[in-house]
């Protein structure tokens, strides 16, 4: 039990870092000449290789870009309260007890990840045929994935005692 316990931990853990590493990282939408993220833009000077920090573009709508920088930062905040009430949960609860709390508020940061990416996906870089998405955006689908993949678990997860 103590090695499954520890691999659930794990499992959380890998999933808040992609969380945080999606969310601080400056890698959601490459071209060959610059590179957006959810905080600035960042563009290559004369084909010098020096690449400059300038503000996002004033054609990005402010209330969307800010709906996901917001519904990002909350998730990250939720994936470690749910690791937390998690960890509570672990010496509080009875025997045969589910981790319906945890389950619920992991599924919450979720949820709010989907929102960022959704609104993300569907309102920038719409037009602009010569780029990617960059391996941020990447992360944060992964991590979308494991908030849902755990939040499933808490829920179905009951407390055994060896």
């Amino acid at each position: 039990m103590l090695k499954a316990l520890a691999g659930i931990c794990l499992l959380h853990l890998t999933t808040i870092f992609f969380l945080f590493w999606a969310t601080i990282d400056d890698a959601w939408w490459f071209t060959r000449t610059l590179y957006t993220d959810l905080w600035g833009r960042w563009v290559m000077e004369n084909n010098d290789d020096v690449w400059v920090y300038m503000d996002i573009p004033t054609s990005y709508r402010k209330d969307y870009l800010q709906a996901v920088q917001a519904f990002a930062v909350l998730s990250c905040l939720f994936a470690v309260f749910s690791l937390c009430v998690f960890i509570f949960q672990l010496f509080t609860l009875g025997k045969g007890k589910r981790f319906t709390i945890s389950g619920v508020i992991q599924l919450i940061s979720c949820f709010c990840i989907m929102v960022a990416l959704s609104v993300y996906t569907d309102h920038f870089h719409r037009g602009e045929k010569d780029g990617w998405y960059g391996w941020s955006y990447i992360m944060a689908w992964f991590g979308w994935l494991l908030t849902l993949f755990t939040g499933i678990m808490y829920i179905v997860l009951r407390k055994r005692v060896d």
